[in-house]
């Protein structure tokens, strides 16, 4: 009986003659040949350790790019802590969202955040970044890479172009005299929990002007992408997901990406390769599942939100609300203007009162779910001054206006006018 010959995938579609296919289009199967998978429509889950090679010339080859003694990555199944079929089709898919090169999963976004940070980040180096982060980001900084000689500078959200040119001569101060650099710029934009938005393209100028080209600009683009925002066309390097938020949208999984140039991602492919931490083939595959969906649940949450923050701001209980859709400081509208094409379903809504009048709130929520996390099909809800954000010394978190009063909804897929029946009941409660 003759050998079968190793196949190739056939080239993925992207284009219709001069009609290029949009995302939503491709994610119903770009990077996936049936043939090679015994004619399967979707994707099997590939539950193995390790990869047989055509021949061991071929298996040379495919650890010479592995370790990159051979430039250009591995083309070849090797072992799964370094690739697999379920997460190479992934990591072909999420680029097409944010018009990148490449792509890498992680076992979660924290994951992906620390190892981008460690590639990069040498002792007595500076990392530049805006306020607020998520608190485990913010934390990994200020307590993690501290203890290994990176420092940090930090600066408001909104900054314009004349603060962040002040905030980078400040870091490349405190480099020299640390003997290091300025690292990279970290930005999150909109800021968790507040929504306090970046100006991407003033942050990009200050950079080449001050640094030149060489130190990368990442982003963390999980409360708006990838369809309200794609933060690469405003001048980031590198785009950060959470993808266990809206791009997993379902609540039943925990995973993270990064995406940019090729230049960017290649070097934290390599220290990704040696720490682990890429994603498993069942949550690589449940990821592909809901890229099929991911315009669909987003578009629809961002209109059940608009719907219930229209209701929530005439509610004589609630303060404010923090919804990208009824900004009133000038410099935000304008970031936004530029640089959004939606107002996402994540907002923080500040209840009159304080800490207790929250958790009342919070408490007599019956169909949002008292929970953290945000961007799945369910309206979550939550208090991130004790929960998310605890850990955030109380003097940051009141400069930062994270207060006692600041309550964080992710609106989900129900029915709005049941959503509003519920913050309508909770409230009563307050």
């Amino acid at each position: 009986m003759a050998d079968t010959p190793p196949r190739k995938p056939k080239p993925s579609l992207t284009a219709l003659g001069d009609h290029p296919l949009a995302p939503e289009t491709l994610m119903m199967g770009h990077g996936y040949d049936p043939m090679l998978s015994e004619g399967s429509l979707k994707a099997p889950i590939f539950l193995t350790s390790t990869f047989a090679f055509p021949s061991a010339a071929e298996g040379k080859r495919f650890f010479e790019g592995i370790t990159g003694k051979r430039p250009g990555g591995t083309d070849g199944l090797v072992y799964s802590r370094f690739n697999g079929p379920n997460q190479q089709i992934l990591e072909g898919r999420l680029p097409l969202w944010d018009g990148a090169e490449e792509a890498l999963v992680f076992s979660s976004g924290m994951t992906a955040i620390c190892v981008l940070m460690m590639t990069y980040c040498s002792a007595g180096d500076v990392i530049v970044h805006s306020g607020p982060l998520y608190a485990a980001s913010e934390g990994f900084v200020a307590r993690t890479l501290s203890r290994f000689g990176v420092t940090y500078v930090d600066f408001p959200a909104g900054a314009t172009r004349e603060e962040l040119d002040a905030v980078l001569a400040k870091a490349q101060q405190q480099a020299a005299a640390q003997g290091g650099k300025v690292a990279m710029i970290y930005l999150e934009s909109p800021g968790n929990p507040t929504n306090a938005l970046v100006d991407v393209e003033a942050v990009r100028a200050a950079r080449d002007a001050a640094l030149g080209t060489d130190c990368p600009i990442a982003i963390d683009n999980t409360f708006l992408g990838p369809l309200w925002s794609r933060p690469l066309d405003h001048g980031a390097d590198v785009v950060v997901y959470s993808l266990t938020k809206y791009v997993g949208g379902h609540s039943d999984l925990v995973a993270g990406s990064i995406a940019g140039a090729r230049r960017w991602i290649d070097p934290v492919r390599m220290l990704r390769n040696t720490m682990g931490g890429i994603a498993d083939p069942h949550t690589a595959w449940m990821l592909l599942r809901s890229l099929e969906t991911v315009e669909l649940r987003m578009s629809r949450a961002g209109e059940n939100a608009a719907k219930v923050c229209a209701w929530l701001a005439r509610h004589p209980k609630v303060e404010g609300l923090g919804y990208l859709g009824m900004i009133d400081d000038p410099r935000q509208q304008d970031i936004f203007d530029r640089h959004c094409t939606g107002a996402g379903s994540t907002f923080s809504l500040f209840v009159k009162g304080g800490e207790a009048e929250s958790f009342r709130f919070l408490d007599a929520l019956k169909i949002a779910k008292l929970a953290v996390s945000l961007g799945g099909t369910e309206t979550l809800a939550s208090h991130p001054a004790s929960m998310t954000h605890l850990s955030v010394p109380d003097e940051r978190k009141a400069m930062l206006g994270i207060t006692d009063n600041l309550v964080r909804v992710s609106i989900g897929i129900e029915n709005a006018d049941d959503l509003i029946a519920d913050f309508e009941q909770a409230l009563a409660a307050v």
